[in-house]
């Protein structure tokens, strides 16, 4: 099976099903966008609630839930849509197979990551480890970043947002343009 698909340029392309949505689902992930702070209640078995917003944003991801593992810079807990993980899957592909950099890399993040499925009523359990990691209580803060989310105690990530809008201002940072739009 095959679909004509047109380019930008007017011709037809013919692709195959498996291409087709393969290219689907690497653009699903591009779409995903993660946005503002959540703060819900951790219960004693690790249960907690994925933001309605989040789990809308993850609903047409091959895999029904989401990916976390621990931040390699911060306390807190590093979540992403399955079809990111296969994107940064890729991206590790751009280092030697064997090389101590991307043994480190994958390792660090694929080796320590885990897949948690929400349940019926959008809660995914946390394994006691990341929970210990993040200094998780009673409740934890899901951040919205964009394509990425993490998760964080509330009173730590307080102390982090400060401490983020404080390098914003101090180093004058924006957002770069994007040049495949015209940008400079």
């Amino acid at each position: 099976m095959s679909f004509h698909v047109r380019d930008f340029g007017r011709q037809f392309l013919r692709v195959s099903a498996r291409e087709f949505f393969v290219n689907l689902r690497n653009i699903s992930a591009y779409m995903t966008l993660f946005l503002s702070t959540f703060t819900n209640k951790l219960d004693k078995k690790g249960r907690i609630s994925v933001p309605a917003s989040f789990r809308a944003e993850l609903s047409d991801q091959e895999f029904q839930g989401l990916v976390l593992f621990r931040s390699n810079t911060h306390a807190c807990l590093e979540g992403f849509a399955w079809s990111y993980m296969q994107e940064i899957g890729g991206r590790l592909d751009d280092f030697d197979l064997f090389s101590s950099e991307q043994d480190d890399l994958a390792t660090a993040i694929f080796g320590d990551a885990v897949q948690l499925p929400w349940d019926g009523d959008g809660r995914i359990l946390l394994p006691a480890e990341l929970v210990d990691f993040a200094q998780l209580g009673e409740n934890a803060s899901f951040v919205g970043l964009g394509r990425k989310f993490q998760i964080w105690n509330p009173e730590e990530f307080s102390a982090r947002r400060e401490k983020a809008r404080e390098s914003v201002k101090k180093k004058n940072l924006t957002i770069p343009n994007n040049k495949s739009q015209g940008g400079q």
